[in-house]
């Protein structure tokens, strides 16, 4: 695989993921807090309404956990192709 090759494939890579991540925060973050919060407001967790709560914790919560999952996925693809240190 030429070097150019191996550049672009890593790109389509990281952009996939990068997308697959984007689109789990918005389902989280605009559906459960804004689109679905009615129907999550008939669970409650300590006392909370859980579409309250998505709305106001739970999407930063999801978020932070994505960043960390995008760490540990880009490290393996780093070292898939060669680009680690």
């Amino acid at each position: 695989m030429t070097k150019e090759n191996k550049a672009r494939a890593y790109w389509k890579e990281n952009i996939k993921y990068v997308l697959i991540l984007l689109a789990i925060w918005f389902l989280v973050s605009y559906g459960a807090g804004i689109l679905f919060k009615d129907e999550l407001n008939t669970i409650k967790i300590a006392g909370f309404k859980l579409g309250f709560w998505f709305a106001q914790q739970g999407a930063m919560y999801v978020f932070v956990i994505l960043i960390f999952v995008y760490v540990r996925l880009m490290n393996k693809l780093d070292k898939k192709y060669g680009y680690d240190a």
